[in-house]
């Protein structure tokens, strides 16, 4: 703008001259044309009185003329927009001025607008874990293994094998982050839900960073000996918080939003599908090899990554469903979620008796299908076999509920409390529903008869 502003100058400066010039020289012409013509009219009438005062006017009047003609090209040489007012000069922009955004983005669709709702709520109470241990700092060295030789034979090889062999050794170690995860707090004082497997090593420590960059140590309170779940707690106040919800009545096809670390990388990504599958059974493991089967959890389509384990499915109003604990390796956005009824269990259960009870019932089984029927030739399709281990472990362990019941190796249980046991819904499935101390009734199948037997459920030992 500023050189366009100078080269409208420097053109109207140079039209200033070139006017004067032109005028001057046009005037001069006039001037010399006037003068032979007044020599005419002088010559020819040598007769006639020509006096001063008679010459003077005509002069006044031609110089007149001269600067009103000056003065008119010079204004036509200027620039219409020149001679506005400042006020009524028309505004010019090298680019289109652009319109004012609003500060956010208001979304016209209410399902969409519902998500961000819901995102913007839940995203400050998801935390990110990171995980920090000492490892071994390792070196790579060269050797010449000819170097250990006797010096006479080393004379003797050395001039035809001079090579070095790559060693290593372990020089000290150091603190290094070696996997990551997330949580969410649930209650304000730093009480955060999450995998176990997310924080199962007890040599490392963890991290947990906050959306707004604060971070804290977190402690291990209790870890679920059955589920996936884990309770730490970080020394904070005044905390954001997640409400949670009643994971028994989910749909399939339900919306659901799922935020986490993904990839232990991008704190707090968001990602949107739904419930593409109920009470499933996999077996997950995990990056240090540990294998886990996983039942009775939730199937999501929303995108879960390695680093989300522990953080939340949330539901669209804005209630936690879930904790997304696995994904389907080889396909794409297939996750699982363990209920989040299963983990309100566990708070309960800590905040009464400072540990995370187990229901236990002491015995082994393998569920029956159509084809493990025709195998062994069962009267049923269905249920639990109570068997031995794949070691030839006992099929009912001893001083268990079971055996103080009378569970033998054979029996078949069909039913606990009504609900039947099938590949869907195993007995450990329907067990964890329950609390130990609880009461239940086993229909159980022996020898063609049907039996009610009552059974009291207790904990589960530590060395399970």
């Amino acid at each position: 703008m500023k050189q366009n502003t100078k080269l409208i100058t420097i053109i109207i400066i140079s039209g200033f001259i070139g006017a004067i010039v032109g005028s001057f020289v046009t005037h001069q012409i006039s001037f010399k044309n006037s003068s032979l013509a007044s020599e005419n009219i002088i010559t020819t009438a040598t007769s006639t009185e020509i006096t001063e005062d008679t010459l003077n006017p005509e002069s006044n009047q031609s110089g007149s003329h001269f600067l009103a003609n000056l003065w008119d090209d010079i204004k036509n040489l200027i620039p219409k927009w020149v001679e506005l007012k400042p006020s009524e000069q028309p505004k010019t922009s090298a680019s289109p001025t652009p319109i004012p955004t609003p500060a956010f983005y208001n979304s016209q669709v209410a399902y969409e607008q519902k998500i961000i709702e819901v995102v913007q709520k839940s995203s400050p109470a998801v935390v990110s874990i990171i995980i920090t241990k000492n490892v071994p700092i390792v070196e790579r060295y060269y050797s010449n293994p000819l170097e250990e030789l006797p010096p006479e034979f080393q004379q003797f090889f050395w001039p035809f094998f001079q090579f070095e062999i790559p060693q290593y050794q372990e020089r000290g170690t150091e603190k290094r982050e070696v996997g990551g995860g997330t949580g969410f707090i649930i209650s304000s004082d730093g009480l955060i839900l999450t995998n176990k497997h997310v924080v199962s090593d007890e040599n490392a420590e963890y991290t947990v960073f906050l959306t707004n960059g604060d971070k804290y140590q977190a402690k291990i309170l209790a870890q679920d000996p059955i589920d996936d779940i884990a309770l730490i707690k970080i020394e904070a106040n005044n905390l954001p918080t997640l409400p949670l919800g009643n994971s028994d009545g989910v749909q399939l096809g339900q919306t659901v939003i799922a935020i986490g670390n993904a990839l232990s990388e991008f704190r707090n990504t968001v990602s949107v599908g739904v419930v593409s599958g109920l009470a499933r059974s996999v077996v997950a493991s995990d990056q240090m090899g540990n294998v886990e089967t996983i039942e009775d959890v939730i199937q999501t389509d929303a995108a879960i990554n390695f680093g989300n384990s522990g953080g939340p499915l949330i539901n669209l109003n804005g209630e936690v469903i879930g904790i997304n604990t696995a994904i389907a390796s080889g396909a794409e956005n297939i996750g699982f979620a363990i209920p989040i009824n299963r983990a309100s269990k566990d708070i309960r259960s800590y905040q009464t008796s400072g540990k995370i009870s187990a229901p236990f019932i002491g015995i082994r089984y393998t569920i029956i299908t159509p084809s493990l029927q025709k195998e062994k030739n069962l009267p049923v399709d269905y249920g639990a076999l109570v068997s031995k281990g794949q070691n030839g472990e006992s099929a009912v362990f001893p001083d268990s509920p079971a055996a103080s019941a009378g569970i033998k190796e054979g029996d078949i249980i069909l039913e606990i409390n009504g609900q039947k046991i099938t590949v869907d819904r195993s007995l450990s499935a329907i067990i964890k529903n329950y609390n130990a101390g609880e009461k239940i009734i086993l229909k159980v199948l022996r020898d063609q008869q049907e039996l009610n037997i009552e059974v009291v459920l207790a904990d589960r030992p530590d060395n399970l």
